[in-house]
């Protein structure tokens, strides 16, 4: 294999697959210095001022002149004075292309009284607001597998009691946009297909009233859905002893289920990426985009999200807009973030992340051009704000900021039931009731950090595995996880701290 990989043949970067060190000739030049794996190398003359280009994309400026064999990185890179507001041509629509033949497949989930399709079988216990969070975190430890192995022991069908709480629901305006978007998040965990039924227990003088949510939500107290207020029933201890029986006398319901075949189509994936290296862009995410369209293919739904990790790559997603407005959408939210960002004394070149600059990543277009990769070659369908539910089929894009657990949040109430998770520096990471597969971007990562790990994508660098045929490992790993095969992240319990609704507005 070659010491580096040239990604285009018009890039004047190269990215080392391995250490390099200084002497070394690479594209007949000299490596100058000591070159970490996955960062990225000159191969030309760069001078002040003049793009940087990766995948044949500019991912950033020369801030001093850089000569063939030299590091390319922080110290010599990055958005010049565009600060990333240099013109790109979002060409609406001129990539759209016409449906691949639909295929088939299948995986073994349960399908539920309105027909939804669900890949785990959990009972939720949310909170309303972060003061009944101890409640209902007492209630789940009452069920828990770890803790208390003989209380779900006749419920072998029933995938566990999970708490999920949050630290929102009060001191915000209780009819802003915060609220607004805090009410659509619980409202999507509430009617997920993955929990059987779900308990929502407020404290009584909240912001977040629970009637209000269920009259705003259009929900309805049921057998699928409890509320309770702590101020209600006279505390703590007979709030949690309220929601150990009414748990207790769901289980037996909530155990008369049976996975039987379903189709693909019924997948809703949401793509994540988290960690990343200067490989992610080259391996774990190119591979799950190929993965993706097999998905579209079959009927499924992906869901991209983070989308100040699309930023300076989402005229690539407006090319492939199934029609104008739906690419205008996508930029309209994008401009909300450069407002966002400015009003808060920020600017969207704030991320990358510390251990992603250490992993080769150097600006947010570079970051961006990678991470868009995740979304495969479809056609984009439809354009979702934060936790709005997902009802178009095929590649779609929800609105979310990139931290993960907030994004996946989001994703999963709109209705994803499986995440895809690319890392190259080791994220750790679960978002029940969803189960969530981790890809690697390098080997030494998965050497490294495997009992994390689903997939090793490192293959791909590795020389042994083509993106076409990680994508389709990545595939029918969807599907045997959707089938109840538990995931790394299942194993080790990650999942319920991670849930996180984002937080918008003034904290009153």
């Amino acid at each position: 294999m070659n010491s580096h990989i040239r990604l285009h043949a018009n890039d004047n970067v190269v990215i080392a697959r391995a250490q390099l060190v200084g002497g070394a000739t690479l594209e007949e030049c000299t490596v100058k210095g000591l070159i970490p794996a996955g960062h990225k190398v000159a191969t030309t003359e760069i001078a002040a001022g003049e793009s940087v280009r990766r995948y044949n994309q500019i991912i950033g400026f020369a801030s001093r002149p850089i000569h063939p064999g030299e590091h390319v990185h922080t110290h010599n890179l990055d958005l010049g004075a565009q600060k990333g507001g240099f013109a790109r041509d979002y060409a609406y629509c001129a990539d759209v292309k016409p449906d691949a033949p639909r295929k088939s497949a299948t995986f073994m989930g349960y399908v539920r009284a309105d027909k939804s399709v669900a890949t785990r079988n959990y009972i939720g216990i949310l909170s309303s607001v972060n003061c009944s969070a101890t409640v209902v975190r007492a209630i789940a430890e009452h069920f828990s597998k770890r803790t208390n192995p003989s209380a779900l022991k006749d419920y072998p069908n029933v995938d566990g009691v999970i708490a999920l709480s949050h630290g929102l629901g009060c001191g915000m305006d209780h009819q802003g946009l915060g609220m607004q978007v805090l009410e659509r998040t619980l409202a999507g965990y509430a009617r997920h297909p993955n929990f059987a039924a779900c308990l929502m227990v407020g404290l009584g003088c909240e912001a977040n009233q629970i009637s209000t949510w269920l009259e705003h939500s259009h929900l309805a107290q049921s057998k699928q859905l409890y509320t309770y207020n702590i101020q209600d029933t006279g505390g703590t201890a007979k709030s949690i002893a309220l929601g150990i029986a009414q748990i207790n006398a769901i289980l037996p319901e909530a155990n008369n289920v049976e996975r039987v075949p379903c189709d693909a189509s019924h997948l809703t994936v949401g793509l994540q990426c988290g960690g990343s290296d200067g490989y992610s862009g080259i391996s774990a995410n190119p591979a799950l985009g190929a993965a993706v369209d097999l998905l579209v293919a079959h009927g499924g739904t992906a869901i991209l999200s983070e989308t100040p990790e699309i930023y300076g790559a989402e005229h690539l997603l407006t090319r492939r807009a199934i029609n104008q407005g739906v690419g205008e959408k996508l930029i309209e939210r994008i401009r909300w973030w450069e407002r966002y960002t400015e009003m808060n004394q920020g600017e969207m070149n704030n991320n990358p992340s510390p251990g992603n600059k250490a992993g080769g990543l150097t600006t947010i277009l570079e970051k961006s051009l990678g991470a868009v990769a995740k979304a495969g070659t479809t056609n984009l369908n439809a354009v979702y704000e934060y936790a709005q539910a997902v009802t178009a089929k095929g590649f779609v894009y929800m609105d979310t900021p990139g931290y993960d657990p907030v994004s996946a949040t989001g994703q999963v109430a709109g209705g994803a039931n499986l995440i895809c998770f690319t890392t190259g520096r080791g994220s750790a990471y679960g978002c029940a009731p969803s189960p969530s597969l981790k890809l690697a971007t390098n080997s030494a990562l998965w050497r490294r950090q495997e009992e994390d790990i689903d997939i090793n994508c490192g293959e791909i660098i590795d020389g042994t595995q083509s993106i076409e045929q990680m994508g389709k490992l990545i595939f029918e790993q969807m599907l045997q996880s959707a089938s109840g095969e538990p995931t790394k992240s299942e194993l080790h319990g990650y999942g319920q701290s991670e849930f996180v609704p984002w937080q918008l507005g003034a904290v009153m």
